[in-house]
């Protein structure tokens, strides 16, 4: 149990066993027949077998309880991208760790610091309808649905109210047990959260909160932020000295006194490289170096309140270099798992890989990849691969899929 301090994800489950009790049973025997044979040598040698056969027995009963018990108690791994999660499964955050989880019907959870999340239902039937249900104990969760099925559902709960989200849908969920405050604010598309018998409908920018001991929930109406415009997503920017002076961008929002712009070399935010507010909808920034980087903006009005974040965008600043040849690119036979598909490879180290415009979330340190598609269409569709490295070398390669 040290380990949960240290930075990072970690996966717990809880069964229980008897195997303890039996070997505290077994040990009090062992010092019984002690005691006796030096009492009553003669009459312990002729028990001493027949103590060692039920002694067997135990030990084989023990030993075929253990193949079936995954832990006598809370157990915890570090989790990897391939280590699947069940019913009961519980993710936990460190102050310094975030996860991404992905569901097979294209529902993903980005479990920020500090957060723990259990894992009520993950299921689907023969007609690829899916049932995906996440509790979040504390903390706070950013969460997208896929486009899975009519029929299919997704479904979070937290202190009693239970959030069920419409496909195409994005949110964010926040449990602060010890100040009482409960969130649930939908970001985009609909869904409806229902508590002590009350539903409340979410809409875009609409969030809900409550008390565990208040009868009804507060609905309130939130800040829609800009759009970024430019740098535009998943955006290659090529700078022949490494450096480059990039123009910010985004839509204008009515009444905003200024916006505020938020850099960061990771998806998460956990740190920035610029957060800066300025009077207009766009602006110019230098002297940022080769690589990835995300950028968000928000607005505030007269009184300072700010807006709901923006979509995140991703763009990165390559060298101009005399080679950007062709990188490699694997893959390997595409599977289908129903409407969805598995999609794995191999490209070059350090190279970043997308799938249908969607970035493959961990790519290897020998240059694998995994990937699960959102569910897709039933008729013909196409399957976009991309693999782009440092120096501006990219490789396409386009599969067709049959979905009856």
């Amino acid at each position: 149990m040290s380990d949960k301090n240290k930075a990072g994800i970690y996966l717990a489950w809880r069964t229980v066993t008897y195997r303890s009790v039996v070997l505290m049973i077994m040990a009090v025997l062992l010092v019984a027949v002690v005691v006796m044979h030096f009492a009553l040598p003669q009459v312990t040698d002729a028990g001493v077998q027949q103590v060692s056969k039920l002694t067997d027995r135990l030990l084989e009963g023990i030993a075929g309880e253990a193949g079936t018990e995954k832990a006598s108690s809370n157990t915890w791994v570090t989790a990897n991208y391939s280590l699947p999660l069940e019913k009961g499964d519980v993710v936990q955050t460190s102050s310094e760790g975030m996860a991404k989880v992905v569901f097979n019907d294209g529902t993903n959870y980005t479990i920020k610091q500090d957060s723990l999340i259990v894992v009520e239902e993950n299921a689907s039937n023969d007609k690829q309808q899916t049932s995906v249900a996440v509790t979040v104990s504390t903390g706070t969760v950013d969460l997208a649905t896929g486009t899975y099925l009519q029929g299919s559902s997704s479904k979070v709960n937290v202190a009693g109210a239970t959030a069920m989200l419409a496909p195409d849908s994005a949110a964010m969920v926040h449990n602060d047990p010890k100040a009482d405050h409960h969130e649930i604010l939908v970001k985009k598309g609909s869904g409806d959260v229902v508590r002590n018998g009350e539903t409340v409908h979410l809409a875009d920018f609409e969030k809900v909160s409550f008390q565990a001991e208040s009868g009804r929930m507060e609905k309130a109406k939130e800040i829609g932020p800009p759009t970024p415009i430019s740098p535009a997503n998943m955006m290659p920017i090529f700078s022949a000295d490494g450096g480059k002076a990039v123009d910010f961008s985004w839509t204008p929002m009515a009444n905003a006194a200024g916006y505020r712009l938020r850099v960061s070399r990771n998806p998460f935010f956990s740190s920035t490289i610029i957060d800066k507010k300025v009077p207009t909808a766009e602006v110019e920034v230098s002297g940022l170096s080769e690589g990835a980087y995300y950028w968000a903006v928000q607005s505030y009005d007269q009184n300072g309140k700010e807006s709901m974040e923006s979509e995140k965008n991703r763009f990165t600043i390559i060298a101009k270099g005399g080679d950007t040849g062709q990188l490699n690119l694997e893959l390997d036979p595409l599977i289908q798992h129903g409407h969805v598909i598995e999609v794995t490879g191999k490209t070059e180290v350090g190279g970043r890989v997308m799938v249908n415009g969607r970035e493959v979330p961990m790519v290897t340190a020998d240059g694998t990849f995994h990937y699960f598609t959102p569910p897709l269409p039933v008729g013909e569709s196409v399957i976009t691969i991309t693999a782009q490295n440092a120096r501006g070398g990219v490789n396409t390669q386009q599969k067709k899929v049959v979905i009856q």
